[in-house]
């Protein structure tokens, strides 16, 4: 399509690989899918579906283990030229999820969004992981403050993990994302509360020399904005997760006439958001569906059950205006959409009638023709509230025949089997299920082709940057800047950890990189499991694990009983007798012969590891699998 291809940087061979995921192409770990509001990819644990498997009582120390020394890095990124600026991504850049961002003028940092990712499948036990900030801890004096574009937990998420370590500098966002920050900070009640100073699309903060502005924009969750920066190198434009949706609800338009403004001042870098950039034309409106769920609430015989975000409070908005409209009462299920509705109540960003919402308790005093059951689980993950009700497996809601069930949301890459699975079990119980393929009653919170041209063409940058993609979105986006009219030389495509170096005349990116090594969340642990834990657990998870223990004669070398064996998740102990037989009188072979035939004392470390080699060739000759082999040997 180029004559020139567009500026773009191979990952360094010594830079851990990513694979493939929800979304297709590269991410790291678990992509945000196109139309996605953030509350969960997946089969795993997230805001929007159900808590964490473990609700954590405070924060973990930061424990960045195996990571560079903060001298080394020091010596290794040069400072900032005079008279230019930096963007250095620290997540976002490679995935949709993890969003944060680094701007740098000479010795002021401003940080955008601080969130979390979603573990990929094959990191069993993985809460989530976080930004890696060994670049900051040694210039955290320099840290002016981290402004929050929107409270999904995408790009709020890591904030309680990592502002301590920052010297929990102040942070700036809107009266709802604050709410959010500060519902989140409830599980760390060990930690600093946070500095959040409340701000509107009207607002403008100077931190150190760089002034921050903001400017309204749509999404699928009230109260977001994006981001001015103007630094004496020039404006830079942050979009933020936005669309541009000309009849929203409960929210105004995107304000179109600040971004031209914007462009007419003159924008010298845009950094703007490609999660839809492979789509072509513009998100559905928020009032089209409004429309087609009312349809629903027409023609509904019984309950109506819709399954949708915890944190998308405009379809729940929907849900309460029409249940009120159609003499409904609304009952909220799900942990995480309970307290984002509180959250919304309390700061008067949802309008509900009084007596509206109701109690699961007083599900029973109502016909099931005036209830509607406003939940979790529309990406059909285990435990939340749609897959129990499904299985029977709700204490309080039991499926009925004439009941509804409206899937308000798109299905994320990857969940399709398990989505699908659970539809075969409604359409079997229930009197209709509707989802956004066979009808309009969900829209994407995330800008397609068309909404993202027309950002370009109103602010008229100089430079651009695509953020918060995969890599092929970020190149797709790239490519559509370029159609757009903005030079070829003029776009850079950055990845996590590259430096982008920004002056009047030209953008360019720097050789070194900041470090990016993956900080996985475990429980209370941040930063202490690492590669060689995920892959023993995915051993673990794969061939199971095989526990010889042997009690030896210290004096004799000689073993005093038959090994006990135990085996978890590699064969059934009871159908594999002969099999059993065999490895305990191979086990007593294989450390007989090792003990009384060495030396004294005896090298108890060369039993264990000659057990484990020898019972494990054993093992894979007679099963063609290979479990961790754990030989516990006993001295007595």
């Amino acid at each position: 399509m180029f004559n020139r291809p567009i500026q773009t940087v191979r990952q360094p061979a010594d830079r851990p690989t990513d694979r493939a995921g929800e979304a297709p192409a590269r991410r790291p770990h678990t992509s945000q899918p196109h139309n996605s509001p953030h509350g969960r990819p997946n089969t795993r644990r997230a805001p929007g579906a159900r808590h964490n498997r473990r609700r954590r009582t405070g924060p973990a120390p930061m424990r960045h283990t195996g990571m560079p020394a903060l001298p080394d890095i020091q010596q290794k990124i040069p400072p900032n030229e005079k008279g230019r600026f930096r963007f250095i991504p620290l997540g976002g850049c490679g995935e949709v999820t993890r969003s944060c961002y680094i701007y740098e003028y000479e010795d002021d940092i401003v940080i955008v969004d601080m969130g979390l990712q979603w573990p990929d499948e094959d990191m069993p036990g993985i809460d989530y992981l976080i930004p890696n900030i060994e670049y900051l801890k040694p210039r955290r004096k320099n840290i002016r403050g981290i402004v929050i574009t929107h409270g999904h937990y995408d790009h709020i998420g890591a904030i309680p993990h990592l502002l301590d370590a920052l010297g929990n500098p102040p942070i700036f966002a809107t009266a709802l994302t604050r709410g959010v920050i500060l519902k989140r900070h409830e599980e760390f009640s060990h930690m600093q509360k946070p500095q959040i100073h409340v701000i509107t699309p009207e607002s403008k903060v100077k931190l150190g020399s760089i002034g921050v502005e903001f400017f309204h924009v749509n999404h699928n969750i009230p109260d977001s904005v994006g981001v001015v920066l103007k630094t004496p190198a020039g404006t830079i434009v942050h979009t933020g997760d936005f669309k541009f949706d000309h009849t929203p609800v409960n929210e105004r338009p995107a304000d179109f006439a600040r971004l031209t403004e914007l462009g007419r001042e003159g924008v010298a870098l845009l950094v703007s958001e490609s999660t839809d950039a492979e789509f072509a034309g513009h998100q559905i409106s928020e009032a089209d569906v409004q429309k087609s769920l009312e349809t629903i609430f027409v023609a509904a015989p019984g309950r109506i059950i819709a399954a949708t975000f915890a944190s998308l409070l405009t379809r729940i908005q929907q849900l309460i205006w029409l249940s009120e409209k159609y003499n409904r009462k609304v009952l909220i299920e799900g942990h995480s959409m309970k307290e984002n509705v509180a959250v919304a109540q309390a700061l008067k960003y949802m309008d509900v009638k009084k007596g509206t919402l109701i109690e699961t308790k007083d599900l029973h005093n109502y016909p099931d023709n005036r209830v509607t059951i406003a939940c979790t689980g529309a990406q059909g993950e285990d435990r939340a509230v749609l897959m129990r009700i499904a299985n029977g497996e709700h204490k309080n809601i039991t499926l009925k025949p004439h009941d509804s069930i409206v899937f308000s949301s798109s299905v994320i890459p990857g969940n399709e089997a398990t989505v699908q699975r659970l539809k075969d079990v409604l359409f079997k119980k229930a009197s209709k299920v509707y989802h956004y393929a066979t009808m309009d009653i969900h829209a994407g919170g995330h800008a397609k082709r068309d909404e993202l041209k027309t950002m370009m063409e109103l602010t008229k940058p100089k430079f651009m940057i695509p953020i918060h993609g995969n890599y092929f979105m970020l190149k797709l986006h790239a490519e559509l800047a370029c159609e757009t009219g903005i030079p070829r030389q003029n776009i850079l495509i950055t990845e996590d950890g590259e430096i982008a170096s920004i002056g009047r005349d030209d953008i360019k990116k720097l050789k070194e990189t900041v470090p990016i090594d993956h900080v996985m969340v475990d429980g209370l642990g941040v930063g202490d499991v690492k590669e060689v834990v995920i892959r023993d657990r995915q051993h673990l998870a794969g061939d199971g694990i095989f526990v010889i223990i042997t009690i030896v004669d210290s004096k004799t070398g000689r073993v005093r009983t038959s090994p006990d064996i135990i085996s978890r998740g590699f064969i059934y102990l009871k159908e594999s007798q002969d099999m059993l037989k065999d490895v305990r009188q191979r086990t007593r072979k294989i450390v007989e012969e090792t003990t009384t035939h060495g030396g004294r004392p005896i090298n108890w470390t060369h039993v264990r590891d000659n057990l484990r080699e020898k019972i494990g060739q054993y093992l894979f000759d007679k099963t063609k699998r290979r479990p961790m082999v754990l030989p516990v040997v006993i001295e007595i």
